[in-house]
């Protein structure tokens, strides 16, 4: 046993680290470069707005910035609308004219998928094509927040950074891969795959069950609480690999099987059953509660 739960968090690191491999850490990033400017900074924002007609069940992928907040809503209108607030920082206006075309948002669309790509400094295959690019820049503080509406009915596929994450309304196939976040995801079905290295997470399913396969959640170092409705139906799988607990106050958990139910696991049906929640975290806690109540 322990070693199958050992062999669990060994693949359950690895996935994390290759999901978030597109990110640099700033120490790795700036090991061969100059240090940043010492005095203070200049600080520039704009915004961005786009909006793009988008068929019902097509997908869209985002890859984030490093850091920066990301808000997805889904919405009635066969449309994708991308608001993007660009803050960069310099030491002189001619630095953050060298950076504003390079720390940018890329969008690239075709009949039923749409990319909205993150582009700037932490990419080191994009930053060949800047030439002759002064290294004193490259480890410059930027970030981007963004706020994306899509219809309902989209497949998305999320590569985020550090910072709080908001979703809700989409109902189509969902994998959001982050570094560090505080995040807020109202979800109702399909299939849905989540994973985060560090923070906080908010799962709240406004429904009485879960509309298709199932989901998987899994968070390496923090806090996943997981809010149902009362009479909420599905099965529920929930663990902690290592050190925390597995907290519940929802009534009804029915032990699958024999002692299912322990401080680091839950093996158990609501109501009467139906799709999959893996709920996993390797270092923290897990809270199962009801909709309204702590």
């Amino acid at each position: 046993m322990k070693s199958t739960k050992r062999a669990i968090l060994v693949s359950f690191v690895a996935l994390l680290s290759l999901s978030t491999s597109y990110f640099n850490p700033p120490a790795v990033a700036q090991k061969d470069k100059k240090a940043i400017p010492v005095g203070p900074l200049l600080t520039r924002t704009t915004t961005r707005h786009e909006s793009l007609r988008f068929p019902y069940g097509g997908t869209v992928t985002i890859v984030g910035a490093p850091a920066g907040s990301l808000t997805i809503e889904g919405w009635q209108r066969s449309e994708v609308e991308v608001t993007a607030e660009i803050e960069l920082q310099a030491p002189t206006a001619q630095d953050l004219d060298r950076l504003a075309p390079l720390n940018n948002v890329a969008i690239d669309e075709d009949a039923n998928h749409i990319r909205i790509i993150t582009t700037g400094t932490h990419d080191k295959k994009f930053m060949k094509q800047a030439k002759n690019f002064p290294k004193s820049l490259m480890g410059l503080p930027w970030k981007i927040d963004y706020h994306i509406k899509v219809p309902s009915l989209t497949d998305l596929s999320v590569d985020s950074g550090n910072g709080p994450i908001k979703l809700a309304g989409v109902e189509g196939n969902i994998r959001l891969n982050a570094i560090q976040s505080d995040a807020d995801l109202s979800l109702t079905g399909t299939v849905v795959s989540v994973l985060i290295q560090a923070g906080k997470v908010n799962v709240s399913i406004p429904a009485r069950a879960w509309h298709g396969l199932g989901a998987e959640i899994k968070l390496a170092t923090g806090s996943l609480n997981v809010e149902l409705m009362p009479g909420f139906s599905a099965e529920i799988n929930a663990e902690v690999l290592r050190a925390g607990e597995v907290k519940s106050s929802f009534s009804g958990l029915d032990p699958r099987e024999r002692n299912s139910i322990t401080q680091k696991s839950i093996r158990a049906r609501v109501g009467s059953g139906g799709a999959t929640l893996g709920l996993t975290v390797g270092d923290g806690t897990i809270q199962i509660s009801t909709s309204g109540n702590p």
